[in-house]
């Protein structure tokens, strides 16, 4: 585990403040770009203030393997518009001059960083004001330079662990990361979903029980309802990860100035859950 190198990082900061009133995080993910760049740094000001504790930025990528259609076709629609990783990375800088504590978080892939060069890549995003990195990719096996630089540079390398992940895989996955761990709450794809299985909340009281509170443990894929929130911290999660059911919400809006208060109402009502339920020891 390297939180030793985080302190001073936003994400760790916020995990810290938020542990010591016992509450779970709420972690809000869009696609950089989507529908537009300007429209995606408004959509964040929006998750904000209705309470979101971290964003997570995807950057596009033409074959987003863990990503099931929403997010996918969000990714093809800020392609086609022109989105890049730089230009990414300058909304990143943008957010960061408004919002100051704000954690910032970037999901991508691991083609995306290496084309541009491992370091340079790295070093560009956190002069930008990015906390952290999620590649989904990245095996773990191969990961040693990503996470040395990164961890240089005090940044958190987040990975995921599946719904089957054993003791000795979840310890791997503690070697090589920080920030938090990525729980993946299904087998498949991200997309939203009307109710989770049993081995779903098995699985989050397992890997809480390997890590024993050494790294928070953040829940991500088709969370879109307040009882869901509740039963996945009373298993204890740290953290809930929303994405497709805000995409979504994105895609089938009347017009920008609506798609932006539902969006506040949405996250509102997942975050006075988030305020009410306290995590599971």
């Amino acid at each position: 585990m390297l939180e030793s190198n985080l302190h001073g990082n936003r994400i760790y900061n916020k995990f810290r403040e938020l542990t010591s009133k016992n509450r779970p995080a709420l972690i809000c993910f869009i696609v950089g770009g989507y529908p537009t760049i300007a429209h995606s740094e408004q959509i964040v000001s929006s998750l904000v203030k209705a309470g979101a504790d971290m964003i997570e930025i995807g950057i596009p990528f033409s074959d987003p393997i863990a990503d099931g259609p929403t997010i996918q076709n969000a990714y093809n629609t800020a392609l086609k518009n022109g989105v890049t990783p730089q230009k990414c990375l300058h909304m990143c800088a943008n957010l960061r001059k408004k919002f100051p504590n704000l954690p910032l978080l970037i999901m991508t892939y691991s083609n995306i960083v290496y084309k541009a060069g491992l370091e340079k890549f790295i070093k560009l995003s956190r002069l930008h004001g990015v906390d952290g990195f999620i590649l989904p990719d990245m095996a773990i096996m191969e990961s040693d330079a990503y996470v040395k630089v990164a961890s240089d540079h005090g940044l958190a390398t987040i990975f995921l662990a599946s719904p089957n992940s054993n003791k000795q895989r979840i310890e791997q996955i503690m070697n090589v990361c920080s920030g938090f761990i990525y729980v993946v709450s299904i087998f498949g794809i991200t997309g939203t979903r009307l109710r989770y299985e049993k081995y779903t909340f098995h699985n989050i009281r397992k890997i809480k029980k390997i890590t024993q509170g050494r790294i928070p443990i953040a829940v991500g894929f088709g969370i879109s309802r307040p009882d869901q929130i509740v039963s996945i911290v009373e298993s204890g999660a740290d953290a809930v990860i929303l994405g497709s059911s805000l995409i979504d919400r994105i895609k089938v809006a009347a017009n920008h100035k609506l798609m932006l208060n539902d969006l506040q109402t949405f996250v509102r009502q997942l975050r006075d859950v988030c305020s009410s339920v306290q995590i599971s020891k």
